[in-house]
């Protein structure tokens, strides 16, 4: 948030100063070369002066020679044509002539008074005095800083609901949940908070109005699934078969469902396990169980985890291979920041377009093998939901020799 209030307060700061100066950068042309109209004004007024006191008075002035006016640059049209033009509105008529000074690059007026010709400087277009340029650069320091000191005010304020916006989202549970933001500051950051609080209870209910309607669903399952059960007894041996198997999957998925809820909402406190041990009495349940699971090379680790959730989530991860890879092979590594369980298979894998959904909930990626492979499609939602809560990633990839890799990867936080 910072690099947007520096780029906010830049783009304040360079379009004021660009302003600044071109308005300034207008007033210095107009000041040190001014048009003939104006600059003709001064010596107007000099020429009326001196021709009245000339008319009126016999006192001498030095003239103006011939070898003097020779000695000037060339004639000044523009200037020239300015000031006739000025004397002409005042009702003078004098012979008058501007000329270039070659040695100062100012321009004079010569102009015949009384049969005399008179010099009369025009305003210089020199640069300005030394004491101009201080000036110009103290006025243009003041108004620098003090617009770098509103911009930065600006920005900080124009950009604080986009920093209230930012910790919020930084601040986002794995249930998907914003936290409540406090409402101080200024009045756009109170807005902002408030607005998003709003958003949070709205989210809070719906989801847990969505995981209470999971919830009552799958347990009101379980009656009607246990009257059906009983009714299926009366059938014949191969139609109650065939009930039971139904029957069987519809508990499956119900029990699933609330299985997936109660872990949405649970917040099971953290225990100091040996994630090694953990993971090798879980394979040696599951072979005693059947399923075709070998520990290949295991590493220590101890983490502060849920132990009955990552029980969970690493079971469903086996069963997952032992069932739909014929069999898994089980390695775990352990560096100074993760402890990463590796689960591996020689199945047939995802199609590659299908990776991305495999953590859905009731996604199976081969619906045909539902017939001959029991399962909701909730057991690698579960995994992944628990394995994010605590901080942690889950990663699914085909192999390149074939067969699928689960990869599980367990922050290591050592407690004070």
């Amino acid at each position: 948030m910072t690099r947007l209030q520096l780029r906010i307060a830049g783009i304040l700061i360079s379009a004021i100063c660009l302003v600044v100066a071109v308005a300034t950068l207008i007033g210095f042309f107009a000041i040190s070369y001014p048009a003939p109209e104006r600059a003709a004004g001064p010596v107007a007024f000099q020429i009326r002066a001196l021709n009245g006191f000339v008319n009126n008075d016999t006192a001498v002035f030095s003239p103006v020679t011939d070898a003097d006016v020779a000695a000037l640059g060339p004639e000044r049209r523009d200037l020239t044509d300015a000031l006739r033009s000025r004397l002409n509105a005042d009702g003078i008529d004098l012979p008058v002539t501007v000329y270039d000074v070659p040695e100062s690059g100012a321009a004079v007026a010569i102009v015949d008074i009384a049969g005399e010709y008179i010099s009369i400087d025009f305003p210089s277009d020199a640069l300005p005095p030394l004491d101009f340029w201080l000036v110009i650069g103290a006025w243009m320091a003041i108004i620098v800083v003090g617009v770098i000191v509103v911009s930065l005010v600006m920005a900080y304020r124009v950009t604080r609901p986009f920093a209230v916006l930012e910790q919020a989202v930084g601040t986002v549970g794995p249930d998907g949940i914003l936290p409540h933001v406090p409402e101080t500051g200024s009045g756009e950051s109170k807005e902002t908070a408030m607005m998003l609080n709003r958003l949070s209870d709205r989210l809070r209910t719906a989801m847990e109005s969505r995981m209470r309607l999971v919830a009552a669903a799958g347990h009101d399952f379980r009656t009607p699934m246990t009257r059906m059960r009983l009714r299926a007894e009366f059938l014949e041996e191969e139609e109650r078969l065939a009930w039971i198997r139904d029957i069987d999957e519809l508990e499956r998925i119900a029990d699933s469902a609330i299985g997936l809820v109660r872990e949405e909402v649970s917040n099971a406190p953290l225990e100091v396990i040996a994630l090694d041990q953990l993971l090798r009495g879980e394979v040696e349940d599951l072979v005693a169980q059947g399923y075709r699971i070998q520990l290949d090379y295991i590493e220590s680790a101890v983490l502060p985890l849920p132990p009955l959730a990552i029980r969970r989530a690493l079971r469903n991860l086996l069963i997952n291979a032992a069932t739909h890879g014929g069999g898994a092979r089980v390695t775990m590594l352990v560096n100074d920041e993760a402890a990463t369980v590796i689960i591996q298979d020689d199945g047939p894998g995802i199609p590659e377009d299908l990776v991305k959904q495999v953590f859905e909930p009731f996604f199976r990626a081969a619906p045909g093998r539902m017939k001959t492979i029991p399962g909701a499609g909730l057991g690698l939602a579960l995994a992944l939901e628990i394995v994010e809560r605590v901080g942690g990633t889950l990663q699914l990839s085909n192999r390149p020799k074939g067969g699928l890799e689960q990869k599980v990867s367990l922050l290591i936080q050592v407690p004070n």
